[in-house]
């Protein structure tokens, strides 16, 4: 498999996505400066098996893989890469709309990191690996952000642990003024965090002050309007505990303003709720608990829900939705698991354990490996095993994992670094800038962009 540059419905005009790789114009900077080291990686593959089951023996519930930053999920106590001559994938709804991300001259790819001690949000260049925004996520700083999630229109919206949902800007001509202050102040880099208030770039924050966990967030595609090449009626999804109960939220993407609120009653929610979240192609929002045998709940555009259960040894931790519309699990403890919506039939990889996941257009599911450091590769038809990739520099967990818009693998770890991965070569470069990192969701967009205009 060739690596292509991904862009399907994210255009120039609506700023998301690809950019070319910015000329250095013979400028050089050492690794302290930038951040940066390249490694060649020794890859492994294994052949895997597929196997249905949804009804097995029961986990105790527990599954924690160790202990860590306080809030119970699991943890562990330079030269920029070669770059291709790649051709982008065209795009048949944003055709007549100019050289944006169905054209020739895509604009930017960027993918958005929580460093949860630091209560910020990066905004990294996934052609550079250079820095180019870090962003406060709560008024008072202590929003303990972790999963973000990018829209199609190429902004973020961030879920604070803590309760309260932000969403931030791509493109510095979508920001407001909002401070007094002449022109936009909006922060360059990762020293240059500005003050709540004085951040121009933040579009709004929704306050949920009930709940005392809340992590899922996913951007609904919205409609694409050909007239103007933008996306309209874009939604974000999210949800919280609250009393021992699980709600699910939907936020006007425009305005942040709330337009519903669903209780899910009656379901195990373990200690945090709702522990990840993604969006399918009919805008419906899929969650799952932490917790073994946990419920599988789909709420659909129309606020209404169901729920499913899951085999009872599997204790989950990523949630990735693939192209074909079928949900795909990682486990700390009871294997991979893969869900089909039409069949209501799991199928399940045993022992093989992990965190993050998401598709790649080459046919593979990248996973962070748990408790080893690696990414794992999975057959998304077959569920056989694919390549294995070490990452001995990785701090802590080889945690999130996201597929940016030039088919690179990304995987952020929970010390200080975020690895870009080359699933042809093998070889990574690594950002090594950021303040214990803890994302794991669709933090490019890629994913919403794969189930709205599936490859398959």
């Amino acid at each position: 498999m060739h690596r292509k540059e991904i862009c399907l419905t994210l255009l120039t005009s609506v700023s998301f996505a690809c950019g070319r790789p910015a000329s250095t114009d013979g400028e050089s900077a050492s690794v302290g400066e930038t951040g940066i080291t390249s490694f060649t990686g020794d890859g492994d593959t294994a052949e895997g098996n597929s196997n249905s089951n949804s009804n097995s023996n029961s986990g105790d519930g527990d599954g924690d893989p160790g202990d860590g930053d306080g809030d119970g999920d699991p943890t562990d106590s330079n030269d920029d890469g070669v770059k291709f001559d790649i051709e982008p994938i065209a795009d048949s709804s944003a055709q007549g709309c100019g050289g944006g991300m169905g054209g020739n001259d895509p604009e930017f790819s960027y993918i958005y990191i929580s460093n949860t001690a630091q209560g910020t949000l990066t905004k990294l260049n996934t052609q550079t690996m250079i820095e180019e925004g870090r962003y406060i996520t709560r008024p008072d700083g202590n929003g303990s952000p972790s999963r973000t999630s990018v829209s199609l229109s190429g902004d973020v919206a961030v879920a604070n642990r803590s309760g309260g949902l932000t969403k931030v800007y791509a493109r510095l001509e979508d920001c407001a003024e909002q401070n007094g202050m002449p022109g936009i102040q909006t922060s360059a880099n990762k020293d240059d965090i500005l003050a709540w208030g004085v951040e121009e770039c933040v579009a709004w924050y929704t306050a949920f002050p009930q709940y005392s966990s809340q992590r899922p967030v996913a951007w609904t595609a919205g409609d694409f309007d050909q007239g103007s090449c933008t996306y309209t009626n874009q939604k974000v999804w999210s949800s919280g505990l609250t009393g021992g109960t699980v709600e699910v939220v939907r936020v006007d993407g425009d305005t942040g303003a709330l337009e519903a609120t669903i209780p899910i009653p009656g379901i195990s929610v373990g200690g945090f709720g709702a522990y990840g979240g993604v969006v399918d192609g009919e805008d419906g929002f899929w969650i799952m608990t932490y917790v073994s045998g946990f419920p599988l709940v789909h709420v659909s555009e129309d606020l209404s829900y169901e729920i499913h259960m899951a085999p009872q040894q599997m204790h989950p931790y990523g949630i990735t939705i693939d192209h074909s519309g079928r949900i795909w699990i990682a486990t700390d403890i009871g294997g991979v698991g893969r869900f089909d919506p039409q069949t209501e039939q799991w199928d399940q990889i045993p022992g093989v354990t992990g965190l993050g996941i998401q598709e790649h257009p080459d046919g593979y599911m990248w996973m962070g490996t748990w408790p080893a450091l690696g990414i794992q590769a999975i057959d998304v038809e077959t569920m056989a095993l694919g390549p294995n990739i070490p990452l001995p520099e990785a701090g802590g967990q080889t945690k999130g994992v996201s597929i940016d818009f030039y088919g690179y693998v990304w995987l952020v770890d929970m010390a200080q670094s975020a690895f870009r991965i080359d699933p042809d070569t093998l070889q990574y470069d690594i950002y090594n800038q950021l303040n214990q990192p803890y994302t794991y969701s669709d933090m490019t967009g890629w994913g919403l962009s794969n189930v709205s205009n599936p490859q398959g």
